[in-house]
């Protein structure tokens, strides 16, 4: 009990801080120009759209959205988090902070939990925002299905980030090598994922020579597994109408969702339990 407790106050504390701090400042006109803003032009009935894209309906909107989340919201978790541990670690706050009566898992939740959150909130109400934008749009109330989806999926993936993040901070000797490892996981999985993917099947033999062939789309989904914009993007895919879901099966992509979640959570606080000041 007296461990929840503290863990509650540094958590209150670090979200106040950091939600106030110039970075997020600077974050939250970045936010509302790409979440709220995306949706008002893609549910806009006059919006003309390359391609052959077409809008079929509030869950269009949202999948369609979710790439300026990627760009926005994901690097929003890297500019907080990237000094959570190191920062602490050079000042000698860490070694204070590893002092208090609390168990260390609670104090890695408690530092990872700040990062998340400090993004994770101002997105979700964000987006529980663009819901509203949508209605007013398109004169349709999205699903609750739907909602739930995009808000709880979006919540997931920012958590992914916020946990790759705390490792690479945890691991860094210095605010350099952080910032540097957190960009550099940014960069491959939202800018670089799909070359990624195109030399992968060229190795492997599936032509990626044309990229609208069924045969490479298949393995681009399931090479998505691997990403998690690729596992983010492919659980709002399936909430599009049957001919534009993905072909690749949905206990692949529930059990990405669970390693995603679970597998760098539990090596950061592995790294955690062991980290000398």
């Amino acid at each position: 009990m007296a461990d929840t407790m503290v863990f509650i106050r540094l958590l209150i504390h670090d979200l106040k801080s950091k939600m106030i701090s110039p970075r997020m400042v600077i974050l939250y006109p970045l936010l509302i120009l790409f979440i709220p803003g995306s949706v008002w032009g893609f549910s806009d009935p006059n919006t003309s759209l390359p391609g052959t894209i077409s809008i079929e309906g509030a869950s269009t909107v949202m999948f369609l959205s979710s790439l300026f989340v990627l760009l926005s919201a994901t690097l929003g978790v890297v500019l907080v988090g990237f000094d959570s541990i190191s920062r602490p670690r050079l000042t000698g706050e860490l070694t204070i902070e590893l002092a208090q009566p609390i168990n260390r898992t609670l104090l890695g939740f408690s530092h990872l939990f700040g990062v998340w959150l400090s993004v994770a909130i101002p997105v979700a109400l964000l987006q529980i925002s663009s819901l509203m934008i949508i209605q007013h749009q398109m004169g349709i109330t999205p699903s609750v299905e739907d909602s739930i989806t995009w808000v709880g999926i979006t919540a997931l993936l920012l958590l992914w980030y916020a946990s790759l993040q705390m490792i690479a901070s945890s691991m860094a000797q210095d605010l350099g090598a952080s910032v540097t490892f957190g960009v550099a996981t940014w960069m491959l999985f939202t800018l670089m994922w799909l070359l990624v993917t195109v030399v992968i099947a060229t190795v492997l033999g599936v032509d990626a020579t044309n990229t609208a062939d069924p045969t490479f789309i298949r393995f681009q989904e399931h090479a998505d597994l691997f990403s998690p914009n690729g596992v983010y993007q492919l659980v709002l895919q399936n909430r599009l109408p049957q001919s534009a879901q993905p072909t690749v099966w949905d206990g692949w992509i529930d059990l990405a969702v669970v390693g995603w979640t679970v597998i760098p959570i539990t090596y950061y606080l592995r790294r955690f339990r062991k980290l000398k000041p």
